[in-house]
Formats: C-alpha cells, structure tokens, sequence
C-alpha cells in the first residue's frame, strides 16, 4: 500500500498526479488527510481523502509519499502522527518518497543525510546533504525518491511505479499518457 499523505495546504499537482500514474500501473494508493478527511490544498481545492491519518496501517506500507506546498509541508512537520509515519516507513525499508519543500521533512528526520536528493530550487541547504542537486527533476537513491517540484511531477511519479513495479510498468504508464 502506498500512502500520500496530505496536509492542509499541499500542492495538489504534486498529490493528485502521482496518486493518479500509480492507480493507472495498478498500485493500491490511499490518500491521509492529516488535518481531517477533506484537505484544501495551496490553490483552494477540496480533496476527500480515503483515510484520516490514525486509520493508517503501517503494517501494510510499501512506500510513503510527500507532497509539497509550503503549508502542506507545515501541516505534516506540525503532526508528530505524520512525521512517526514517516520515519517508521524509512527505519523499516520502505520506500520514501517527497516532492518540492517536502524533502525538507525528510531531512528534519535525517532520513536525506548523505544521500543523494533534489527538491525546489533554494532548499538544497535544507536537505542536509552534500549530495543535493538543483538541476534533476527526480533523484532516487535505493529507497529514498525526491522531486523538484510541481513541474516535475510527472517523472516523480513515473519513478514512484518503477521502483514498485519495475521501469517497464513506469513505460507504460508513459506511454499511456503519451510523454513526448
């Protein structure tokens, strides 16, 4: 299972268009609303999430995904459930995954310490490793994936169903919504 967290005030492109690409690869995906079951995200729009944040079930985690959205990423960092998600979900091999500003919440946990990792341009420093690129859309390393912003949120999500499924499912998908 894969879960997105979603706190008020996140970036919906960086939430909807990954939940969207994996649901098409077949990955079962739940979206968490932190603060309640509907989320506004940073431009206004509702989202009903299909779990609150304590129906989570970390038994059944294969990955954790963060979204950006300056708020959004405040929402997670004010909620000690949220960030006990997340680190339970790196201690435990899970993959880990954030977009934007969200990395930095990664970082507070030490998970982005020496690995490689991007997110929006200017919080490199944030991310606590000397290993931070400003010019990749996508940066993975083993079970940690980092994005650089909305606009990358397509390979973002294409690189979430490699690593679950393997690059052919990623292809596909592509191909399916015709990436040029």
């Amino acid at each position: 299972m894969v879960y997105v967290l979603l706190g008020t005030g996140f970036e919906e492109v960086e939430a909807i268009t990954p939940l969207d690409l994996l649901r098409r690869a077949g990955v079962a995906v739940a979206t968490v609303g932190i603060n309640g079951k509907v989320v506004y995200g940073s431009h206004g729009i509702g989202v009903e999430a299909d779990l609150e944040l304590g129906q989570l079930d970390l038994t059944a985690l294969d990955m954790i995904v963060l979204p950006g959205g300056l708020k959004g990423v405040a929402s997670i960092r004010a909620s000690q459930a949220a960030m006990d998600a997340v680190r339970f979900a790196w201690e435990n091999g899970k993959y880990t995954a954030a977009i934007c500003a969200a990395p930095t919440v990664l970082a507070d946990l030490g998970i982005t310490q020496g690995r490689r990792a991007t997110c929006y341009p200017g919080f490199e420093p944030d991310l606590g490793t000397p290993n931070a690129t400003d010019t990749a859309a996508v940066a993975v390393d083993d079970k940690l994936i980092t994005g650089a912003s909305a606009g990358c949120a397509v390979p973002f999500g294409l690189a979430l169903i490699a690593a679950l499924k393997g690059q052919e499912a990623a292809d596909a998908v592509a191909r399916q919504i015709v990436i040029r």
